[in-house]
C-alpha cells in the first residue's frame, strides 16, 4: 500500500482536495461527538483506561510465556498453530492452506493484520480470490481504492460516490445491484447483504483476523457491528485467522475490560452488536471443521525491544485517535502510504518497518504534537512522546549497517542541518553564560528584529518562513526578571 511519496507530498495532494475534506470533516466530527457522549456516561472511565494500559503493559511483559500458553490451548481445542516470523511467510502459509483445500475463492473479516500483509494481492498471485465482506472495505475493494480509516476504511467516501461504484462495480464481482440504486444509506445496505448472501453460502474458506487473543484458552475474538464477520467465521469448513502476536490477552477477566474499553472508543456504542468468540474447532457440522491460526510478527518483536516505542503495541485499533487528530482531517488516511493511518500509524508503521525508507522516516513528523491522540486513547498511549522519539532516531540516522562485529548508524541523508542545529542548542544550554549573554543580546536588538523570516532561506528554513511570522522577543529575559522581582521584594 506504500503510495511511493513521503507524507508531506502525499498530503499537500489531499489537502487540496475540498471534498475530500468535507467528507472526512463531517464523518470525523459526528464520530468524535458520539464517543464522547459514551464515554461521558462511565464515571470509572479513567481507572478503565489505566487498567486496559496495566493488561497490555503486563502482557508484553511476559509475551513470550503467554505466546506458548495460547498455542498449546488452541492446539488442544483441535487448532492448528502457525508462526510467521514476516509478511512473506504469513502469506505463503494462508495461501497454502487455502490451495490445499482446493478452493479458488475465501470470504474475509475486515482485518488490519491482513491489509498489513497484503494477503488480497498474495491470494490474487496465486490465483485466489478473496472477498471482502464488511461493508465499507466492500466499498473500498469494489472501487479499486485503498482504505483510509481503520474503523471506516471508506470513510473517504460519500453516499454519492458509493451508489456509483454499487452500480458500475458490483456485477463483475457477483450480483449486481438492483437497477435504480439510490443513495439512501438503507438502499446501499440491502444491495450489499443481496450481494454477499451469495459469497456467505457458497464460500468454503473464509479468512480473519482477531480482535483479542484470549491465552487461558486459546479463544479469538472478533467484534463487529453488521453480522459480516459471523457469517465468516462460522459458515465456512475452513477458517484462517491471521493474529498479531500483541493482540492477545492473558485471561476472560482481562478481556471484560476491554470489551468496555472498544465499542465506546470506536464505535460509540455500549458494547459491540456482534462479539464472535471461537476456540479451536466444535467437531461435526457446528462451525468451521478445521481452524488455522496463524500468529504474526513482522516487526513487533524490535518494537517490544524498544521500551519507548512499546506502548504502540497495545493499541486495540479503535481509531479514536484518528477522529481528533487534525492532521488527520485534514489530509486523510492515505496520506500515510500504509494500512495504519492517523497518529497510531504514524508511530506504529516506522516501528514495524523501520526508519530507513523515505515515507516511513516522514511520518513521526506528521503530527502538531498536540496530545488530542493521548487524551482519548483507551490504553493510554503516549503517542506524542513515542513520536518525538522517533523523529530523535530519523534525525540521528537511518538504517543500521553491520561492519565486522558491531553496528553503527548510517547517517540519513537530509538531515544534516537539524543535527547540526541541535549540535548548536545543546552547546548553547550546556554553557548557562552564554545562554544569558544571548538573551539579553535578543532583549536589546528586538526593535531591529523582522516579523517574517526571509523566502530565500535554503533547505527547510524556506518552509518555514512561508508559514510562520517570528515570535515577539520581550525586553526583559524571565531569568532577569526573576533575579530583579526577588531583589525588589528582598527591599
Amino acid at each position: 500500500m506504500v503510495s511511493g511519496r513521503t507524507f508531506p507530498e502525499a498530503a499537500a495532494r489531499a489537502t487540496r482536495d475540498a471534498r475530500l475534506r468535507a467528507n472526512l470533516a463531517h464523518a470525523t466530527g459526528t464520530i468524535r461527538a458520539k464517543r464522547a457522549r459514551a464515554v461521558a456516561e462511565l464515571s470509572d472511565w479513567a481507572r478503565l483506561r489505566a487498567a486496559g494500559a496495566a493488561i497490555k503493559d503486563r502482557t508484553l511483559a511476559r509475551l513470550d510465556h503467554y505466546l506458548e500458553r495460547a498455542e498449546a490451548a488452541v492446539i488442544a481445542a483441535g487448532g492448528t498453530v502457525h508462526w510467521a516470523a514476516d509478511a512473506a511467510e504469513a502469506n505463503a502459509i494462508v495461501t497454502g492452506l487455502v490451495a490445499a483445500t482446493g478452493e479458488r475463492e475465501v470470504v474475509k473479516v475486515k482485518s488490519m493484520a491482513t491489509q498489513e500483509i497484503g494477503l488480497n494481492e498474495a491470494l490474487a498471485r496465486a490465483g485466489i480470490t478473496a472477498y471482502e465482506t464488511d461493508l465499507a472495505e466492500l466499498i473500498v475493494q469494489l472501487g479499486d481504492d485503498l482504505p483510509s480509516h481503520i474503523l471506516v476504511p471508506a470513510i473517504h467516501r460519500n453516499r454519492g460516490e458509493i451508489r456509483d461504484i454499487f452500480r458500475e462495480k458490483m456485477g463483475s464481482w457477483g450480483r449486481a445491484a438492483p437497477e435504480g440504486l439510490g443513495d439512501e444509506p438503507a438502499e446501499l445496505a440491502e444491495a450489499a447483504r443481496l450481494h454477499l448472501r451469495e459469497k456467505f453460502l457458497t464460500a468454503k474458506v473464509g479468512i480473519s483476523g482477531a480482535n483479542f487473543l484470549v491465552a487461558e484458552t486459546g479463544t479469538a475474538v472478533v467484534v463487529e457491528s453488521e453480522g459480516n464477520g459471523r457469517m465468516c467465521l462460522t459458515l465456512p469448513e475452513t477458517l484462517i485467522s491471521v493474529v498479531g502476536i500483541e493482540k492477545l490477552v492473558p485471561t476472560w477477566r482481562d478481556l471484560e475490560v476491554f470489551l468496555q474499553l472498544l465499542p465506546r472508543s470506536s464505535t460509540a456504542e455500549r458494547m459491540n452488536p456482534y462479539t464472535s468468540m471461537w476456540t479451536g474447532t466444535a467437531g461435526g457440522d457446528d462451525g468451521p471443521r478445521a481452524f488455522h491460526l496463524v500468529l504474526l510478527d513482522n516487526g513487533r518483536s524490535d518494537a517490544l525491544a524498544d521500551p519507548v516505542g512499546r506502548p504502540a503495541l497495545r493499541c486495540i485499533r479503535c481509531s479514536a485517535c484518528l477522529n481528533v487528530c487534525p492532521v488527520y482531517e485534514r489530509a486523510g488516511g492515505h496520506a500515510y502510504g500504509a494500512p495504519y493511518p492517523g497518529p497510531i500509524g504514524a508511530i506504529l508503521t516506522p516501528q514495524l518497518r523501520g526508519t530507513a525508507g523515505a515515507l516511513e522516516a516522514s511520518l513521526p513528523f506528521a503530527s502538531s504534537l498536540c496530545g488530542a491522540c493521548y487524551e482519548v486513547c483507551p490504553v493510554a498511549i503516549d503517542i506524542p512522546r513515542v513520536l518525538i522519539h522517533l523523529r530523535e532516531r530519523v534525525a540521528a540516522g537511518g538504517e543500521a549497517t553491520r561492519e565486522g562485529a558491531r553496528t553503527r548508524i548510517r547517517p540519513a541523508r537530509g538531515h544534516a542541518a537539524e543535527r547540526a542545529a541541535m549540535r548548536a542548542a545543546g552547546w548553547v544550554l550546556d554553557r548557562p553564560g552564554v545562554l544569558r549573554a544571548g538573551q539579553r543580546l535578543a532583549g536589546r536588538t528586538r526593535r531591529l528584529h523582522p516579523r517574517r523570516l526571509p523566502g530565500w532561506l535554503p533547505g527547510p528554513g524556506a518552509a518555514w518562513a512561508q508559514s510562520r511570522d517570528l515570535p515577539e522577543v520581550p525586553a526583559e529575559s524571565f531569568r532577569d526578571w526573576w533575579r530583579r522581582a526577588r531583589e525588589e521584594k528582598s527591599r
